[in-house]
């Protein structure tokens, strides 16, 4: 089974803030305390962390956690037959051996951790069976080391370690002067047990003299071999046999299919984008390597209907539209959260806690208590600087009595001022003057359902209100752009003074500035609206957005 069986998950929405990074990181460390080393709980992202979530991952000691853009089975999920390659000169002799040990009908060929090709049960039967040329054992550059393994022989004399690469293969017992006619310099020569024979091949300049029958060798033939450097192998079988089996002494490295003819698959690619290539052609099975070229194992099409799943614990959001691409092809475990229901479905029962808190990470500190345990001073400066980020510094409509009761207890865990780090972590998520118009849209982009249309509506902060005019000369003449890519009906971007307490509001898209209007009872001044007090997506836009639309 694949080595990431045991692992889940744990991942925040798309376009993730502060709260969804910190979430998955401290909750995975929660799950992995209490999970006794059965599975393997790893935090994962959707995309790169803003300004403000760098600044709160560095000032504790993190490391981004790996970025992960699909969910959907792949071929590390999958498994696949996990054969170890072998060398291009062992004999199809010795390959049918190991494919009948192993009891798979294709082997692979490698050289190190690389794939050189693969040879069929059917490339094997082939070569046997059709064999019709006499100089086919030296075409295939065969090494006589095979020679001598496919016919036990006893080396009696001679180099083994080359190849025989000129030449054919002869059964001769006739006199000196038929036999000079019939073999050429560096043929290999079956001979019976007969002396004279024996000499004759010799002086012909054979390469290599096959004995028969375990005949006996006078010494006289040993000092001829070696004066012209002719091997001398003897064998128990008889010459019929001898005939039947040596060609099965060629190397499968003639007889394979090359890496740059075969159909191949990577590890990460997904099994749905796989399935129609595999069923193109008639081979059953396929090479499977790694991100770096290295040789995997083999893979079938019958492998790919017991693909597993990836588990996923999902925090800080349940709607589709805001998870990782390919969620509803994973299995989701858990679901940890403090936003509305959006329609997430699973085909299992799950574990889910939904509360109306301020932010995500106050829910699972409230788990860490209840279960006993107190955070990692660094864990805790994690989970402060989301509630301090969702709940802007406490002030936020969302933020509740148990967001401040968390967040003092964890300022005294983390050794922080609260109110000084905060401000430091704000300034830092703010400084948009260097940003591409893309990278504001999605610093907090999350899309919602409402009412038959699809809606984004982005949250970018700052601490200075004159920074607003400059954010919205760069979004607005990206925003239908922006719109069409993400998929959007509307999209509306709240820019919010975190110091003041207000927010600008932008609308884009067909009625888009009707809604607003209609949304909020008041005037647009063109495409923007001034809406004093409002800094609450999850509280003060997404409801009477979804209401007005309903």
């Amino acid at each position: 089974m694949s080595d990431n069986n045991n692992e889940v998950w744990v991942i925040g929405h798309k376009n993730p803030d502060t709260d969804s990074i910190c979430s998955a990181i401290c909750y995975a460390e929660l799950k992995n305390k209490l999970s006794g080393g059965d599975k393997l709980y790893i935090p994962k992202k959707t995309a790169n962390v803003n300004d403000e979530t760098r600044f709160a991952l560095e000032h504790f000691g993190f490391t981004e956690p790996e970025t992960v853009l699909d969910v959907r089975p792949q071929l590390s999920d999958v498994e696949f037959h996990r054969v170890p390659g072998v060398d291009g000169d062992i004999s199809i002799r010795d390959a049918w051996g190991k494919m009948r040990e192993n009891n798979i009908v294709t082997l692979p060929v490698t050289n190190g951790k690389k794939l050189e090709g693969i040879v069929t049960i059917g490339d094997l039967s082939r070569t046997v069976f059709d064999v019709i040329d006499r100089y086919q054992m030296s075409a295939a550059a065969t090494p006589y080391a095979n020679v001598v393994s496919v016919l036990e022989a006893e080396v009696i004399t001679g180099d083994i370690s080359g190849i025989f690469d000129k030449g054919r293969v002869v059964v001769s017992s006739a006199n000196e002067d038929r036999m000079s006619r019939l073999i050429e310099p560096g043929d290999i020569v079956i001979l019976e047990n007969r002396e004279d024979s024996h000499i004759n091949a010799i002086k012909t300049r054979a390469g290599c003299i096959i004995l028969c029958n375990d005949s006996e060798v006078a010494p006289e033939i040993v000092s001829k071999a070696e004066d012209n450097g002719t091997i001398v192998l003897r064998t128990k079988y008889d010459p019929v046999t001898c005939v039947r089996l040596i060609n099965q002494s060629i190397p499968i490295r003639s007889i394979f299919r090359k890496r740059d003819e075969l159909i191949k698959f990577k590890l990460d690619d997904f099994v749905e984008d796989i399935t129609d290539p595999m069923t193109q052609v008639r081979f059953r099975y396929f090479p499977v390597e790694n991100e770096s070229g290295e040789f995997e194992g083999l893979v079938s099409k019958g492998d790919l209907l017991k693909a597993g799943k990836k588990k996923l614990i999902l925090v800080d959001h349940e709607e589709v539209t805001q998870a990782v691409d390919g969620v509803t092809k994973a299995e989701i475990l858990e679901i940890i959260d403090h936003h509305r229901l959006g329609g997430m479905t699973t085909a299992s029962p799950l574990f889910a806690r939904i509360q109306p808190m301020g932010c995500t990470c106050t829910i699972i500190y409230n788990m860490y208590k209840e279960a006993g345990l107190t955070p990692d001073k660094d864990i805790a400066g994690l989970m402060l600087s989301a509630i301090c980020s969702d709940t802007l510094l406490l002030t936020s409509p969302t933020c509740t009595g148990h967001d401040k009761i968390a967040a003092k207890e964890l300022e005294k865990i983390a050794g922080v001022d609260m109110e000084e780090y905060a401000m430091a972590m704000f300034k830092a998520g703010s400084q948009w003057g260097n940003k591409a118009p893309e990278e504001i849209l999605t610093s907090d982009f999350k899309k919602f359902e409402m009412g038959g249309r699809t809606v984004g509506v982005d949250q970018v902060n700052v601490t200075d209100a004159s920074a607003i005019e400059d954010i919205y000369a760069k979004v607005a003449p990206a925003l239908d752009g922006f719109m069409k890519e993400v998929g959007a009906d509307n999209i509306f971007i709240m820019v919010t003074d975190i110091i003041k307490g207000n927010s600008e509001l932008i609308a884009a898209g067909n009625g888009g500035v009707e809604l607003m209007e209609r949304t909020f009872g008041r005037k647009a001044e063109g495409d923007r609206m001034f809406l004093e007090g409002v800094v609450s997506r999850k509280k003060q836009i997404v409801p009477p957005l979804t209401e007005a639309l309903q």
